[in-house]
């Protein structure tokens, strides 16, 4: 979801390239949509990404949360995000997961945009990809080397418009 060629560098799960909305970013229009359907579609997503792991795993309760559109008018403009943890049976488990991941994120309208190894000790692999049909990017980071090891998955939307009539609902 980045118009440029080349990534941007994310500085937290959930800022990929879709991270910035300001103009230059490239932060795409999602469309018109309540905030509890933008919510609902960017569920589904991590839903998909959950299936993609291809290894039994368990995945956290908590649910998306809507945010502000930089740079435009918060009462009609929001961006949903959805950060989710998936915790396969092992760290042997969890490269099978990100293996899978790297392979499907580049299929069904996902491309891979950056993988790289972050700058903690134990080195995390980071995997960012976008969907320009669905207007949504995921982070993922392989937390390997803990003692339970997991998944650190982020999706974000694009820039979505609240219908006329309708408010921007935060949860």
């Amino acid at each position: 979801m980045n118009d440029s060629n080349s990534p941007s560098s994310p500085s937290s799960p959930g800022e990929g390239s879709a991270g910035s909305d300001d103009a230059s970013s490239g932060v795409p229009y999602a469309g018109i949509a309540t905030t509890d359907e933008a919510a609902d579609a960017l569920e589904a997503v991590s839903s998909k990404i959950y299936q993609y792991a291809g290894v039994p795993g368990k995945a956290s309760e908590p649910g998306p949360g809507v945010r502000e559109c930089e740079g435009k008018d918060p009462e009609r403009f929001f961006r949903v995000f959805h950060p989710w943890n998936f915790q396969p049976g092992s760290a042997a488990d969890s490269d099978v997961a990100m293996e899978n991941l790297k392979k499907k994120l580049n299929t069904g309208g996902w491309v891979l945009k950056r993988e790289y190894r972050d700058n903690s000790k134990n080195e995390n692999l980071n995997l960012v990809a976008d969907n320009d049909a669905k207007k949504v990017s995921v982070w993922i980071v392989q937390y390997r080397d803990r003692a339970k090891p997991s998944l650190g998955i982020t999706t974000t939307s694009g820039c979505y418009e609240v219908p006329e009539g309708a408010k921007v609902e935060k949860f």
